[in-house]
């Protein structure tokens, strides 16, 4: 069996059980730890950056990511900057999982971004932050970002800084993976889309003339929305009403289709499923409702986890 990581992203908790949620986490021997990132939306929501730095006092092993971090809605240089010291305050274990967004045109106009420009945007951004994190002084001239003989101390503690997960579904992101990215994180396909675009990231990557070797040196990563519960139906109706929440649209058969349901058996055969498709790295959403969190870590962690754990 292919080596396979498991972490969790967390969304809104009160601050108490999100830190133990981490410490917990960790403690149950998962790999990492991931937070959303929006300035508004539909849901309330916590600044990713802040949340991984608090919760990097709390942990000392998992790996900290965002997924995925609106680039786009920051100025780069700032944004390089405070990746940069989460980087160094978690010891060098942040993960930057970087995606265009927009699904909520309001905060693009709220932060004076043109919503078209999005894309642009995350490449230059990109571009920036790799620059500041391996060159000191460094000058940067491009069409949104401009400075001279800037000196970004300190530097993130891994090399380079950290990786960079391209996130989303399109072509426009698979490209963006393929020439820039360290990895690709994708979220609501089917495995057999899945595995369609890691073809396409090799396409891509081969026309852009870039050595890629996809789960050596490329991490194929996916946001698996999951709900553990002895009864699928049960487990079906609980994604749907979060998820439909979460997302302000009907979720009632989308839940079918791209999320792992049910008991740990049926769980096992989603998962693996992605994994023949080429996934090496799971972000579990946990879909069945806030207070149900802790009690979902803790049955994945007992009943799903040591099958990927064996040998």
């Amino acid at each position: 069996m292919a080596e396979v990581r498991f972490g969790v992203t967390l969304g809104l908790q009160p601050p108490e059980r999100l830190r133990a949620l981490a410490a917990r986490i960790e403690a149950l021997g998962f790999d990492s730890i991931w937070t959303g990132d929006h300035i508004a939306f539909h849901v309330p929501t916590l600044e990713s950056l802040a949340t991984l730095s608090h919760l990097a006092a709390v942990t000392r092993r998992v790996r900290l990511g965002t997924c995925v971090y609106l680039l786009a809605l920051r100025h780069p240089t700032v944004a390089a900057k405070t990746v940069a010291t989460l980087d160094v305050l978690s010891g060098g274990r942040f993960v930057f999982g970087v995606g265009v967004g927009g699904e909520f045109p309001k905060e693009f106009e709220a932060c004076g971004i043109p919503r078209a420009e999005r894309g642009r945007r995350v490449d230059e951004g990109i571009e920036v932050c790799r620059l500041l994190w391996a060159k000191s002084p460094a000058s940067f001239a491009g069409r949104f970002v401009r400075f001279t003989d800037l000196a970004l101390e300190p530097r993130p503690v891994q090399p380079g800084g950290p990786p960079i997960w391209i996130g989303g579904r399109s072509d426009h992101a698979l490209r963006r993976a393929a020439r820039v990215g360290d990895g690709w994180i994708s979220y609501v396909v089917t495995p057999e889309q899945y595995r369609a675009s890691l073809e396409k990231i090799s396409t891509f990557a081969a026309d852009a003339r870039r050595p890629l070797e996809i789960g050596r040196g490329f991490e194929p990563a996916h946001l698996a929305f999951t709900v553990i519960d002895d009864d699928w139906d049960q487990a079906r109706v609980a994604a749907a009403r979060d998820l439909g929440w979460r997302y302000n649209q009907s979720f009632d058969e989308l839940v079918k289709k791209y999320c792992v349901l049910g008991p740990p058996a049926r769980c096992i055969e989603t998962l693996e499923r992605f994994v023949a498709a080429g996934v090496r790295t799971f972000v579990l959403g946990f879909t069945a409702g806030a207070d149900r969190v802790p009690e979902q870590v803790e049955r994945f962690a007992a009943d799903v986890l040591p099958h990927f754990r064996r040998g």
